[in-house]
């Protein structure tokens, strides 16, 4: 593997580990990355969303977040996140690459930072991930009220348990094995008799995420056509030299 495609590489999943805030689904996965390019010491990124009216909130934190993942990596000294074909490209473009903030971006608009907003969705995707992991273990034969005594350490290795363990970190919670399985959003647990209903209420959140994210695929495939299914231009322009050798 060359220096080149290993920087495109290291772009590439720097802009995975960005996630959609409502849909809780990585911007690669979803189609929302339209290009990466790695240039001049650097990494210049396009990002493109299904309607032209997404919410400008949830628009900001991909676009920053996206910028927050790559410049962090050592092997670039600049990066650039725009975003395209949204009512609210120029400000978010704007705001992100000066750091201003979302108050900042949106001066005399908006009521303050997206933190709450953002801790909102983190606890609907930690909902989400405790009704899959559950899930996995009431399909091999558990029963529900016996979740109450489970601890992390009884889930199974699984993607499941990966993205719960994740969700947990983000929200402050405890990861260590002895740890409950089944808390709510301060790291409580939850009692027996409470079990069933919060179990109920943690599949209508993952319902809802998973239906939300089929639903924007379909619009961004209805608006960018067979474009969403081709794959991403991520790449490193080849300098001079290396054409001149070829």
């Amino acid at each position: 593997m060359t220096a080149t495609g290993t920087l495109a590489e290291r772009a590439w999943q720097a802009l995975s580990s960005v996630r959609d805030p409502e849909l809780d689904q990585p911007i690669t996965d979803l189609g929302f990355v339209l290009a990466a390019t790695v240039r001049d010491g650097g990494v210049s990124v396009r990002l493109r969303l299904p309607t032209y009216f997404c919410a400008p909130n949830f628009a900001y934190l991909m676009v920053a977040d996206a910028y927050d993942a790559l410049i962090a990596l050592p092997e670039f000294e600049w990066a650039e996140v725009r975003l395209t074909d949204h009512f609210a490209a120029e400000e978010i473009n704007a705001g992100v690459a000066a750091r201003e903030g979302f108050a900042g971006t949106f001066a005399g608009e908006s009521l303050g930072e997206l933190d709450d907003l953002r801790r909102t969705f983190r606890r609907k995707a930690h909902l989400a991930c405790l009704e899959r992991a559950c899930r996995t273990l009431l399909d091999s034969g558990w029963q529900i009220d016996a979740l109450a005594g489970t601890t992390l350490g009884d889930l199974p290795e699984s993607a499941e348990r990966d993205s719960l363990v994740r969700r947990r970190a983000e929200l402050g919670l405890s990861t260590t094995p002895d740890s409950p399985l089944f808390v709510d959003d301060d790291g409580t647990p939850v009692s027996e008799e409470k079990l069933a209903a919060r179990l109920r209420f943690a599949k209508t959140v993952r319902v809802s995420i998973d239906g939300n994210a089929g639903w924007c695929r379909g619009l961004l495939r209805t608006r960018y056509g067979e474009d969403v299914d081709a794959e991403p231009d991520v790449r490193v322009p080849r300098s001079r030299t290396q054409e001149e050798a070829s």
